[in-house]
C-alpha cells in the first residue's frame, strides 16, 4: 500500500512504509512502541491511515461514477456515507473517556482548570450532528502539532481555522452554502469569502482587483454607498487614482458603445499596462432594473476585462449568473449584501464574494497565490463575518425562495396599482410596457420582478409640504427605514438618503427626482399596503389636489389583479418544477 503521510505529525518527513509512518508518530510523542499503550496506539493509528486511504479512494470512485449512477443508487451511496460519518464520530467519541481520564491525571489544580476551562476537544462530538451549524464563538483554536499549524498558515490544512479573523466554522458553513446556491453543479470550481457587511465585501473585491491607474467601467445605477466609494476613494488622485467611467442603459449594445468609447479614450493607458475592469449591479438600486448580464459579460471578456457583479437584489432565487450555460457569459465575481433578502429580517449585516477558486484562494507558494482575494485582503484587513451573523443569514436562507415569491407577486400588484394613477410615474420593470420588462422576463426566474422600484409625484405638481406630509403618513404600512430586503415593506426618498451623496447632475442621470420614493417590497398582504397609501393620499393630498386619491384603479379591479397575478406566478412556478416521471 502506498504511504500517505497526511495524518502524520511529521507529514513532511520521508517515511517509506506504513511501519515507518506509525513508528514516526509514536516517536514524535515519546511513546514506547513495545508497551501495551504503544501497541494499541500503533494499531489505531495504522487503521486510521488505512481508513484515510480508503476514503480518498472513495472520493475518486464518486467522481468517476456519480454522473452515470441511477437515482436509487445515488440515494443508497449518500446514506452509506452518512452512516460512515457517524461511525467515524463514534470512534472519536470512544476516545473521549480515556482522553478525559488522562487529562484528570495531569495534576492540574482547580485554579488552573478554571483559568483554562474545559479542554476544547471534550464533549464536542455531538455538535457535529446538530440540525443547524453550531455558532462557534471563539477567537482562536487548538491546533494539532507544529507541522499542521505551519501548513495551516500556508493555506494547506483545512481542519485548522487558526483564528476567527481568518476563518470561522459557522462563517465557512455560510460560505459553502452560498457557493452551492450560486454555482450549482460547478460548485467545486468556486469559493466564497464572507464579510461583516456588503460594503466590506465590495471594498475587499475592488481593493484586490484595482491598482493605481486602472480603468473601471461601472453601470450608472449603483447603490449610493458604492458610488461614493468609487468617486471619493478609488478615483481620487491622492488615493488609488483609478480612471472611473460610467455607462448608461441596460442592454449589451449600450455596454458595447461605452466599451468602445472607453477603449478609444484610454488607448494609451491600456497600451502602457493599465487594466480594464467592469463593475455591474443587477438588478440596480433604486429602480430595480435588470442588466443583460450574460451579453455584457461576453463582450467584457472578449475585451479582456474582469467582471464584478453585485447580485444582491436578485438573490440566487431570481437569477444565477454563475450558472449561465456559456462560461464567457458568467461574471468573474458575484457580490452579495447578505444583510438584505438572504438574512431577510433586518437583524444583522453581512456580505459575501463568490468567485472561481484560483481567483479567490491558492495555497502559499502556488503560482499566483499572492494575487488572490484571500491573501491580498481577507487575510490582513480583518473585515471577517462573525459566527452569530453567519448563523442569522443561514437561518434566513431557508425561507428565501418563499419570501422572494411573495415579494414578486406583491411588486407586480403594487407597481401596476400605482401606475394606474395618471399623475404618478412608476419606474419598475413589473410593468409590461416598461423598457426593461423584456429583460426581466428573459433573465429572472418565473419572470418575477425585482422587489425594488421607484415612483415619483413630479407630474402631480404638489406643494413640497404636501408631499412631505404624505410621505410621513405612510407609516406603519410602509416602514420608514433605509434598508431593503426585509419581510416588511420599506420606503425612502433616495435623493435624501441612499443616494444623497450624488450631486444634482448625477441624481438626474440616475433618474432620481425630489419626489422619488423607493419602495422595497415586503411580504405583507398587498391590499393592506394599498389601502394605507390611498388613505394617506386622501388625508394629505386631496386638500391640495382635489380627487387625487380617486385617481387609482377601483378596489374591485385591485382584488381581481391580486387573484390573477397570484395564480399566474404559482402556475409558472409549477410549470418549471421537474415532473415526477423525470425524478424516478
Amino acid at each position: 500500500m502506498a504511504v500517505n503521510p497526511e495524518l502524520s505529525p511529521r507529514r513532511h518527513q520521508q517515511a517509506d512504509s506504513e511501519d515507518a509512518l506509525i513508528h514516526e508518530q509514536l516517536r514524535h510523542f515519546g511513546i514506547d512502541p513495545a508497551s501495551p499503550f504503544g501497541q494499541h496506539l500503533a494499531g489505531a493509528a495504522l487503521n486510521l491511515h488505512r481508513t484515510n486511504q480508503d476514503i480518498h479512494a472513495l472520493w475518486q470512485t464518486t467522481r468517476d461514477s456519480l454522473d452515470s449512477l441511477p437515482a436509487e443508487e445515488r440515494i443508497s451511496r449518500f446514506n452509506a456515507k452518512k452512516f460512515l460519518a457517524f461511525q467515524l464520530a463514534k470512534v472519536l467519541d470512544n476516545l473521549q473517556a480515556p482522553f478525559r481520564a488522562q487529562w484528570r491525571q495531569l495534576g492540574l489544580t482547580q485554579s488552573a482548570r478554571l483559568a483554562k476551562g474545559a479542554y476544547p476537544l471534550f464533549d464536542r462530538v455531538p455538535m457535529l450532528f446538530g440540525a443547524n451549524p453550531p455558532i462557534v464563538r471563539t477567537a482562536t483554536y487548538v491546533y494539532a502539532c507544529t507541522e499542521w499549524i505551519d501548513d495551516a498558515f500556508h493555506g494547506r490544512e483545512s481542519t485548522h481555522p487558526i483564528y476567527s479573523r481568518l476563518l470561522n466554522p459557522t462563517a465557512l458553513a455560510l460560505a459553502n452554502t452560498l457557493v452551492e446556491l450560486e454555482a450549482g453543479p460547478d460548485s467545486a470550481d468556486y469559493l466564497a469569502l464572507t464579510f461583516n457587511s456588503g460594503m466590506a465585501a465590495i471594498d475587499a473585491l475592488l481593493g484586490t482587483l484595482l491598482e493605481r491607474g486602472d480603468i473601471l467601467l461601472a453601470s450608472r445605477n449603483l447603490y449610493g454607498g458604492v458610488h461614493q466609494l468609487l468617486q471619493d476613494y478609488y478615483a481620487r488622485p491622492e488615493k488609488l487614482g483609478i480612471r472611473l467611467e460610467w455607462f448608461d442603459g441596460t442592454e449589451a449594445r449600450d455596454f458595447r458603445q461605452a466599451l468602445d468609447r472607453v477603449r478609444a479614450e484610454h488607448r494609451e493607458a491600456l497600451a502602457a499596462g493599465a487594466r480594464l475592469r467592469l463593475y455591474l449591479e443587477s438588478p440596480c438600486n433604486p429602480h430595480g432594473l435588470v442588466l443583460d448580464v450574460p451579453g455584457i459579460c461576453r463582450l467584457a471578456h472578449q475585451a479582456g476585462a474582469l467582471v464584478m457583479l453585485d447580485a444582491t437584489l436578485a438573490t440566487p432565487v431570481l437569477f444565477r449568473p454563475l450558472q449561465q450555460a456559456k462560461p464567457a457569459e458568467r461574471p468573474d465575481f458575484v457580490v452579495h449584501s447578505c444583510t438584505k433578502d438572504m438574512a431577510g429580517t433586518g437583524s444583522t449585516t453581512a456580505g459575501a464574494v463568490i468567485g472561481r477558486q484560483p481567483l479567490m484562494f491558492l495555497p502559499k507558494g502556488e503560482p499566483g497565490w499572492q494575487h488572490t482575494l484571500f491573501w491580498q485582503c481577507y487575510y490582513v484587513k480583518g473585515a471577517f463575518l462573525d459566527a452569530d451573523k453567519a448563523y442569522e443569514v443561514l437561518t434566513g436562507l431557508k425561507t428565501l425562495e418563499l419570501r422572494m415569491l411573495a415579494k414578486g407577486i406583491n411588486t407586480l400588484v403594487l407597481a401596476r396599482f400605482l401606475a394606474s394613477h395618471p399623475a404618478l410615474r412608476v419606474s419598475s420593470h413589473a410593468l409590461d410596457r416598461h423598457p426593461n420588462a423584456a429583460l426581466r422576463r428573459r433573465l429572472l426566474r418565473y419572470g418575477l420582478p425585482c422587489p425594488l422600484f421607484t415612483f415619483d409625484l413630479e407630474g402631480a405638481g404638489l406643494p413640497r409640504d404636501a408631499f412631505v406630509r404624505f410621505f410621513d403618513a405612510l407609516e406603519p404600512a410602509f416602514g420608514h427605514m433605509v434598508s431593503l430586503g426585509q419581510t416588511n415593506t420599506l420606503v425612502l426618498c433616495p435623493a435624501l438618503t441612499s443616494h444623497s451623496e450624488l450631486d444634482e447632475p448625477a441624481l438626474a442621470a440616475a433618474g432620481i427626482h425630489p419626489t422619488s420614493i423607493r419602495v422595497a417590497v415586503g411580504i405583507e398582504p398587498v391590499r393592506e399596503l394599498i389601502a394605507h397609501l390611498v388613505l394617506a393620499a386622501r388625508r394629505h393630498l386631496d386638500p391640495v389636489s382635489p380627487g387625487f386619491s380617486q385617481g387609482f384603479m377601483a378596489p374591485a379591479e385591485v382584488d381581481a389583479l391580486v387573484e390573477q397575478l397570484t395564480l399566474d406566478i404559482h402556475r409558472a412556478r409549477l410549470a418549471q418544477q421537474t415532473r415526477l416521471a423525470e425524478l424516478l
